[in-house]
C-alpha cells in the first residue's frame, strides 16, 4: 500500500529541556507589548521636549525654515543604508526606532549634557569653554547617545543582528535621525541670525550653514557612529565563545567613533583652511574605506548563500536553482518583478520575504558550521526552513525564470533544474514554461 509523502523533508528536533521544565510564563516586564509600549513612550516625551527645546532656541518661523532644509537629505541617507540591507533586509520596526532615538533620546540627551558640561567649565576657564565641549564633550556624549541604539538593537533584536552590514545600518539610521534634529537647530539659529543682521542670498549664515551640513558633510554623523555598528556587528558573528572579544570590540568602535568627531570638530582650530584639510585628506577618504567595507561585507553575504544553501538542496528543502538565484542580485530582483508583474504585489511580497529567510539561513549555517550559531541554532533553522516551506509554491514560478534569465547564454546554470538528489519523492516538479516578464507590456 502506497503511502503519502512526508509534508517536511526531514530536519533535526527541538533539543530536549535536560532539567525536564516546562515553559515559564514571562513576568509583567518581560512582556512584549509593555516593552513596547515603554519605548514608545520614552521617544514620543523625548520629542516633545527637544521640539519645545528647539523651537525656543530657533523661534516658530527659524524652525519652520531649518525643519524644510534638514528633512532634504533624509531620505537619501536612508535610501543608501537600505540598499546597503537588502540582501537581507531587517525589519523597518527597527529602523523606525533607530531613527527615533537618534531624532529625539539621543538628541535631548546631547542638548542637556553638552550644555551643562559647557556651562560647568566655564566657571573654570570660560575662553576655552566653547573650544574643549566642542572637541572633547560633544564627541563622548553624542556618540555614547546614538551607540545605545545600536546597543538596545543587539541586545533585544538579537534576531535581527546578524553581522557588520545589519550594524552599519542601525548606526547609520540612528545617527540620520540625530542628524536630522542637530540640523534644524543649526538651520533655525542661522536663519534667526540672519534676520538681526539682515544677511540675505550666498552671504547669509543660513546659506553658509547649508552647504557645509547639508550639501559637503551630511555623512558625517553617520559616518562617525558606524564605526560603533561595525564594532558590535563583528560581535554579532563572533558567537557565544569570545565572551571578551563582544565587549571589547564595540568599545573599540565606539572609541574610534568619539575620536573621529573629536577631530571632525576641531578642524577648524587648525587654521584657515583646517577645516578643508580635514575634510578632503581625511572625511573624503574614510568614508570612501567604510563603503568599501560595506559592499565587500554584502558580497561576502551574497556568496555565504551560494556556498551554505546547496545543503538544504540535497535534503529536499530547496530547489536545485535556489542557490544560484539567491546568491545574485540580480536574479532576486528579476524574481520579485516577475512575481509582482504576473501574480500580484502580495506575491512580490513574498518572495522578497522568501529571499530574506533564505539569506538569514545560510549566514546561521555558516555560523553554525564555525561553531558560533548559540545554543538557539536547531530551533532558529525549523523555523527558518519552515517559513521557506511555506512560500515554496508560490515563490517557485519566480525563481526557475529568474533562473533562466540570469544565468550565462548559452548555459542551464550553475546548478541545471534537475530534481534534488535527497528529500520525499514528488515534492519538486521540473520547472514549467512560464510567460516571460515584460514590464512595458500594456
Amino acid at each position: 500500500m502506497a503511502t503519502s509523502p512526508p509534508p517536511y523533508p526531514p530536519y533535526p528536533s527541538y533539543p530536549p529541556d535536560p532539567a525536564g521544565r516546562g515553559l515559564r510564563h514571562p513576568r509583567c516586564w518581560q512582556r512584549r507589548w509593555v516593552r513596547y509600549w515603554a519605548l514608545g513612550t520614552l521617544l514620543a516625551l523625548s520629542g516633545l521636549i527637544i521640539l519645545a527645546l528647539v523651537r525656543e532656541q530657533t523661534g516658530t518661523e527659524g524652525f519652520l525654515v531649518g525643519l524644510g532644509l534638514a528633512v532634504l537629505p533624509v531620505p537619501l541617507l536612508i535610501g543608501a543604508f537600505r540598499w546597503l540591507d537588502r540582501v537581507q533586509p531587517g525589519p523597518w520596526r527597527n529602523l523606525l526606532f533607530a531613527f527615533a532615538w537618534g531624532a529625539c533620546a539621543a538628541a535631548l540627551i546631547a542638548i542637556v549634557a553638552n550644555s551643562f558640561a559647557t556651562r560647568w567649565i566655564a566657571t573654570a576657564d570660560p575662553s576655552s569653554a566653547d573650544t574643549l565641549g566642542a572637541t572633547v564633550i560633544a564627541p563622548i556624549v553624542e556618540e555614547s547617545a546614538k551607540g545605545a541604539a545600536v546597543l538596545l538593537v543587539f541586545l533585544f533584536r538579537r534576531r535581527d543582528f546578524t553581522g557588520i552590514v545589519d550594524g552599519v545600518v542601525i548606526a547609520g539610521v540612528t545617527a540620520t535621525g540625530f542628524a536630522f534634529t542637530e540640523n534644524i537647530l543649526y538651520l533655525g539659529t542661522a536663519f534667526g541670525a540672519d534676520r538681526l543682521s539682515g544677511g540675505t542670498g550666498i552671504a547669509s549664515v543660513t546659506a553658509a550653514t547649508f552647504f557645509v551640513r547639508i550639501v559637503m558633510s551630511p555623512f558625517a554623523h553617520p559616518l562617525f557612529t558606524v564605526l560603533t555598528g561595525i564594532g558590535f556587528g563583528i560581535a554579532a558573528f563572533s558567537g557565544e565563545r569570545g565572551r571578551v572579544w563582544r565587549v571589547v570590540v564595540p568599545v573599540a568602535g565606539l572609541l574610534l567613533a568619539m575620536g573621529m568627531h573629536a577631530f571632525w570638530n576641531g578642524s577648524s582650530t587648525f587654521g584657515q583652511y583646517g577645516f578643508f584639510a580635514v575634510y578632503g585628506m581625511f572625511m573624503v577618504p574614510a568614508f570612501g574605506l567604510l563603503t568599501w567595507l560595506a559592499v565587500w561585507t554584502r558580497q561576502r553575504e551574497l556568496r555565504a548563500v551560494r556556498e551554505e544553501l546547496p545543503a538544504y538542496v540535497f535534503a529536499g528543502w530547496l530547489g536545485t536553482v535556489e542557490p544560484f538565484v539567491l546568491g545574485s542580485m540580480r536574479a532576486r530582483q528579476i524574481a520579485r518583478e516577475y512575481a509582482a508583474y504576473h501574480f500580484g504585489k502580495p506575491a512580490g511580497r513574498a518572495v522578497a520575504e522568501y529571499e530574506g529567510y533564505a539569506t538569514t539561513l545560510a549566514l546561521l549555517r555558516r555560523a553554525g558550521r564555525r561553531g558560533r550559531a548559540g545554543a538557539g541554532f536547531v530551533g532558529r533553522e525549523r523555523e527558518l526552513l519552515t517559513e521557506l516551506w511555506n512560500r515554496r509554491e508560490l515563490v517557485r514560478p519566480a525563481l526557475d525564470y529568474a533562473a533562466r534569465t540570469a544565468a550565462p547564454r548559452g548555459r542551464r546554470g550553475p546548478a541545471g533544474f534537475a530534481p534534488p538528489l535527497y528529500g520525499p519523492p514528488g515534492w519538486y516538479e521540473a520547472p514549467m514554461p512560464y510567460p516571460a516578464y515584460n514590464p512595458y507590456r500594456s
